[in-house]
């Protein structure tokens, strides 16, 4: 009787884990078979247009996504997030020892402005910090330029995201570790893979500690001018002009959409993308197609019928770009919630291969045989990382297991943060599939 009952129990447990994972798979096929996650990443692309923190259009967003939730069926609210505004100005510079050559650059978010009539200095080229401090006052008067080329072996073996990481500490801390040595400017070559003289924007910060000045990223091409020239050994003296300015902090939101579990509406398994983007393009890969895969996850759950055992919640988080507030006061406010998955995507819209997280041993093992609705997207790949998300973070570090869906990156920083990031470089279909591999990965933890 014993081992009947055991049987029974186990055909039990085959059966619902079968009829979850049917579920999984019912989801891929109804992402595979639409283009509506396009059609939405088209609104939010062609029709609002670039989305930077604190701007009529990142208000916008807010509002037409939240509508679009709620005209789908689907419970939504806004919580405020208070976000820095910052915008761009004019941004030109030239090349006054080299018959005014121009130079095309822009600036880092953050940036201060340099005098309405610019600055005019020679250039001084370093590859690390510790080549600065070696410089050390030798900088005073001058602009510092950090030449860091992306690894390119790197980012062919489709490890792009370690490439930027090493070269990215120049954008975000360069402009002040220059200061201290009395640079008047910092300029750093654009952190891309690729470029038709494309330069690429990102955030910086300001050590409180030292002066503020000025800092852009200028093209890869303009970047190996400056190089060649400074190595023959000329005189290399610029002209820049850089007009941002930071206003007033801005009330925004982020958009919370839910579908409340049938069993366990307790436990939420949160699946999150970020509304908010860079000025020169119109967001399409950084974020707008993760906002898209968000909320097509959500609709599809909606439409379908199907009733997950867990809360499955979609965040569309604001001010990721510069400064992570929306992720910070989603955690301020729901910190003490029972979330058992934090799914991050914002890594473009290629192809998907796979998912990093921050699980180990039997717990990803356990994942892994439960998502076989991944296979035929090719989206089985499971790679451990200690952090999957930048607005998941704070959740991720408190103990939440975190999820990011990883595209093919080969290409992501070709267009990341440049003008380039517009819609024609999404591929509907591989949007389709990404789409499919966050909605399969949802329900396989909150379906069951």
């Amino acid at each position: 009787m014993a081992v009947f009952r055991w049987l029974l129990a186990a055909l039990l447990l085959f059966a619902a884990n079968a009829f979850a994972q049917s579920n999984a798979d019912r989801l891929v096929t109804s992402a595979l078979s639409n283009t509506r996650a396009y059609e939405t990443l088209s609104y939010l692309t062609d029709e609002i247009g670039p989305r930077p923190s604190g701007s009529a259009n990142a208000a916008q967003a807010v509002a037409w996504t939240t509508a679009q939730f709620r005209a789908w069926g689907i419970d939504v609210r806004t919580e405020k997030v208070t976000v820095p505004h910052w915008v761009r100005g004019d941004e030109r510079a030239r090349l006054v020892s080299h018959n005014n050559q121009k130079i095309v650059l822009t600036a880092l978010g953050g940036s201060v402005s340099t005098p309405a009539q610019g600055l005019t200095a020679d250039v001084v080229e370093v590859s690390s910090y510790d080549e600065l401090k070696q410089l050390g006052t030798k900088v005073k008067g001058k602009i510092v330029f950090y030449n860091n080329p992306m690894d390119a072996e790197l980012v062919k073996a489709r490890h792009s995201f370690e490439a930027y990481s090493r070269v990215v500490i120049y954008r975000g801390s360069g402009a002040s570790r220059a200061a201290e040595y009395g640079a008047v400017a910092a300029l750093i070559r654009s952190v891309g893979s690729a470029s038709l003289r494309t330069p690429h924007t990102g955030a910086m910060r300001y050590d409180p500690k030292q002066p503020k000045i000025p800092s852009a990223a200028m093209t890869i091409e303009d970047a190996e001018l400056v190089h060649r020239l400074l190595a023959r050994g000329d005189r290399v003296r610029m002209h820049v002009v850089l007009t941002p300015k930071t206003l007033p902090d801005v009330e925004s939101a982020n958009v919370i959409a839910e579908i409340r579990g049938s069993e366990h509406p307790e436990e939420i398994v949160l699946i999150g993308g970020h509304l908010d983007s860079w000025d020169l393009g119109t967001g399409a890969i950084d974020d707008g197609s993760g906002v898209a895969m968000v909320m097509e996850t959500m609709r599809l759950i909606k439409e379908s019928g199907l009733r997950p055992k867990r809360t499955i919640r979609g965040v569309l988080f604001m001010n990721e770009e510069n400064g992570l507030n929306g992720g910070r006061a989603y955690f301020a406010s729901h910190r003490n919630e029972k979330h058992i998955a934090a799914i991050e995507t914002d890594a473009g819209a290629a192809a998907p291969t796979g998912f990093t997280t921050t699980l180990k041993g039997a717990a990803l093992d356990t994942i892994v045989a439960k998502s076989t609705a991944l296979d035929r997207l090719g989206a089985h790949r499971f790679e451990y990382a200690a952090q999957t998300g930048a607005d998941t973070s704070f959740l991720i570090e408190s103990g939440v297991p975190g999820f990011g869906l990883v595209p093919d990156p080969l290409h992501y920083f070709d267009y990341h943060h440049t003008p380039a990031d517009t819609l024609d470089k999404i591929d509907p279909k591989e949007l389709a599939q990404d789409t499919a591999a966050i909605a399969a990965l949802a329900w396989t933890i909150a379906g069951e």
